[in-house]
Order: structure tokens, then C-alpha cells, then sequence
């Protein structure tokens, strides 16, 4: 008897699409961490999209290239972290907001935990901690650094972080004239309004932050980024 033949059909196998590698894009004043920072996050699958030393080139940057994460550092020239994420976050809202820096002063974590940052990484921390954290906002959870106050945790954990009233646009252009030693009628003129509206302002964010005199107010814009020393 022949004995016909069986012919067993050979199926491919399944291509299963590899996951796209997120974007991220990097700003920072310090040029040899930025460069480290690239080759790091190179390295570890991540796409980098650009690298910039300030929050203005970021702004830029983030609305050309729509990235999934930025990191960002606290203070930086031109153009501030805290300033340059609220424009992102206009600009882009499906961005993560990632700041790697020093150390920044609780009331800072908790404006920028306000107005959409999605973490806060201290310098000091590992790459692995970085990465990790990179991955986490960017799937929407939030990031801080165990290092920053119980105070500070406590207030995320209840979810209202009890930090200082917002500026209005007109109080924040008030603040950056008043920490470059413009005076009254100086801020008046580049702000083409009157000395006394002028003034206003002046009064209404000093009330606001509870700072009442010019250093205070330089000091506050620089540990905010707005200004550098």
C-alpha cells in the first residue's frame, strides 16, 4: 500500500513589535553633566531628542519635538525649570515634567507638584534611581525623592500641597524686574504701565509670598530659577 505524503504546514512565527523607546529631552547649564546625561540615557534605550543649557531652548525644543519625558534642572539662565515647565505644560500637556537637581527647597517641589510636574530627582541619587524615575512619569506616577522633608511627603500624601499663592503673569515680570535691581518707575516703563499699578503689583506679590523686602525677593527668585547668581 503507498503510503501518500503529509505535508505539515509551517507556521512563522508571530512578530511581536518591539516598544518604542521614550523621548526625552535634557536641560541643563553645566555642559559635562548634560553631555554625561545624554550618553547615559542613550545607553539605556531612551531617545534623546535634544539637549540644551536653558529652560527658553527647552520651551523651544519641547513644542518642535513633542517628547514623552523632560528633564529639567532647577536653575538654569535665560530661563528657570519652574518657568520653562509651565510653558511645556501649556504648550504640551501629555509631557512629564522631571526635575534632576541639587537639592530643591521644599516650597519649590511643591509649586512645581502644583502646576503639573510629574518629579523631583536629587543629583545625588543613582543612575538606576534616574531611569527608574524617567520610566515612572512617564507612565503617569509621580517622583520625589525620598530625601525631601516628611513635611514635604506628608503634604503630597493628603494630595494638598500647601505651598506659597501662585504669582499672576504681571506679579512674576514684577518679581524677575524687582531681583534685577529695576526700580519702581524702571518696571513701570517695561512693563507700560503706570508707577502706581506698578507698584501694586510690587506690594500684592510681597503679600502673597510674605516677603517684605528686595534681598528676600532676590533670593526667592533665585532658589526658583528665575533669576541666576
Amino acid at each position: 500500500m503507498a503510503v501518500g505524503r503529509v505535508t505539515v504546514p509551517v507556521r512563522s512565527p508571530r512578530l511581536v513589535p518591539r516598544p518604542r523607546a521614550l523621548k526625552v529631552l535634557v536641560a541643563d547649564d553645566h555642559c559635562v553633566l548634560l553631555e554625561a546625561l545624554t550618553q547615559l540615557l542613550a545607553g539605556r534605550g531612551l531617545h534623546v531628542v535634544g539637549a540644551v543649557a536653558n529652560g527658553q531652548r527647552a520651551v523651544l525644543l519641547a513644542r518642535q519635538r513633542r517628547p514623552d519625558v523632560v528633564l529639567l534642572d532647577v536653575v538654569m539662565p535665560v530661563m528657570g525649570g519652574l518657568d520653562a515647565a509651565r510653558h511645556i505644560l501649556r504648550a504640551t500637556p501629555r509631557t512629564a515634567i522631571l526635575f534632576l537637581t541639587g537639592y530643591a527647597e521644599d516650597h519649590v517641589v511643591l509649586e512645581g507638584l502644583r502646576i503639573g510636574v510629574r518629579g523631583f530627582v536629587v543629583k545625588a541619587q543613582g543612575a538606576d534611581e534616574l531611569i527608574q524615575a524617567i520610566h515612572d512619569v512617564s507612565a503617569g506616577a509621580v517622583y520625589v525623592s525620598p530625601c525631601y522633608s516628611r513635611t514635604l511627603l506628608q503634604a503630597l500624601a493628603r494630595g494638598h500641597p500647601a505651598g506659597p499663592k501662585p504669582l499672576s503673569d504681571r506679579e512674576l515680570q514684577m518679581l524677575r524686574l524687582i531681583a534685577e535691581g529695576k526700580t519702581a518707575k524702571q518696571a513701570a516703563h517695561l512693563m507700560s504701565i503706570s508707577v502706581r499699578t506698578a507698584e501694586c503689583h510690587r506690594a500684592r506679590l510681597m503679600n502673597k509670598l510674605g516677603i517684605h523686602e528686595t534681598a528676600g525677593l532676590v533670593r526667592y527668585a533665585i532658589r526658583q530659577g528665575w533669576i541666576v547668581a
